[in-house]
């Protein structure tokens, strides 16, 4: 048998250890950190993590808004679909609230306060404020415990706060149709004042929008807050509980503040912190548009107040939401 010859062999050896000096080929082209931000520039694409700036998050969130109505639509018929009464819960809870209120404060003790219809006060005071209670409740939990979702897909995060408050809003119409047949059929006990149809009615829709806008706020400045210190989210049921009985949901407060032992001045400043804060300033507009009360008549100052409440609250929270928006999502 023939063995190879070290003459043969020392070729490849040499050609083996020559390759092996030499530098591997450049994995990615070699280019500056300008010409590849000038690349992705170009092609539309920016670092994940980073706030983009204000007009930008608009536009983009703008064209999501398809996307926002579906997801709250999905979300709310979603909410009680493994129920045996399914979306029907969407207008017994407020029902079963407000009957309870009604018994113990409407009933058992007559806390009327210059109300002639001590029912339909309660019924449209604990249906509106539950809106706001859910969307307080709901915007603070829109982004904590929603990690994964926020790793995994990128999308402007206000639009998660807007479509729990517009689920919410989706729930709230049938309510609204029960709250306003429960107001007429109070009138016909026969201690209670009579509730008629009127052209004022008409302006519920916008009462509710008001309130809708004012709320959706309130979502942005709680889904920054609990994302950022997931303590005060045990506390948010405290503060909507003192909110309601300060904001007349079930008897107007205004008149225990006369028997106050302060003085006039003192009771005139708490009267208006207490008349026109935002939540009491909404149940007197759906209050004066369904309720023939003269303690409620018709006021432009109140729709004033109202339009000025949403606004102030819309821009504030979507602005200080959107300041955090690099923040959603990181340990």
């Amino acid at each position: 048998m023939s063995t190879p010859t070290t003459d043969a062999v020392a070729p490849a050896k040499a050609a083996a250890s020559g390759d092996a000096k030499k530098p591997p080929p450049p994995l990615v082209p070699s280019t500056t950190s300008a010409e590849r931000l000038a690349l992705a520039k170009q092609y539309g694409l920016r670092a994940l993590n980073v706030r983009p700036p204000l007009g930008e998050y608009i536009r983009s969130l703008a064209s999501r808004w398809a996307f926002i109505r579906v997801l709250a639509t999905s979300t709310a018929y979603a909410k009680n679909q493994n129920n045996y009464l399914g979306q029907l819960w969407a207008v017994l809870n407020p029902v079963l609230n407000a009957a309870v209120y009604v018994l113990i404060f409407g009933i058992l003790l007559h806390l009327n306060r210059g109300v002639s219809n001590s029912i339909a006060y309660i019924v449209i005071g604990v249906f509106m404020f539950r809106f706001v209670e859910a969307s307080v409740s709901g915007g603070a939990k829109s982004i904590s415990g929603k990690t994964q979702l926020l790793r995994s897909l990128h999308f402007p995060r206000a639009v998660l706060p807007m479509s729990t408050v517009l689920s919410l809003l989706t729930t709230l119409v049938p309510a609204i149709v029960v709250m306003c047949a429960i107001t007429l059929l109070s009138g016909l006990i026969p201690t209670y004042k009579m509730v008629h149809v009127t052209w004022w009615w008409l302006l519920l829709p916008a009462a509710v929008a008001l309130m809708w806008i004012f709320n959706t706020g309130l979502a942005f400045v709680m889904a920054r807050l609990v994302a950022s210190i997931p303590d005060l989210d045990n506390i948010i049921g405290f503060v909507m509980r003192v909110l309601m009985y300060a904001s007349g949901v079930i008897f107007p407060v205004s008149h225990y503040v006369e028997n106050l032992g302060v003085s006039e001045t003192t009771k005139a400043v708490l009267t208006g912190v207490l008349d026109y804060q935002p939540i009491a300033v909404y149940l007197y507009l759906v209050r004066s548009v369904l309720l023939q009360e003269e303690s409620f008549p018709p006021s432009g100052l109140m729709w004033a107040l109202g339009a000025l409440w949403a606004v102030v609250f819309f821009v504030i929270g979507f602005i200080v939401f959107w300041r955090g928006e690099e923040r959603y999502g990181r340990d």
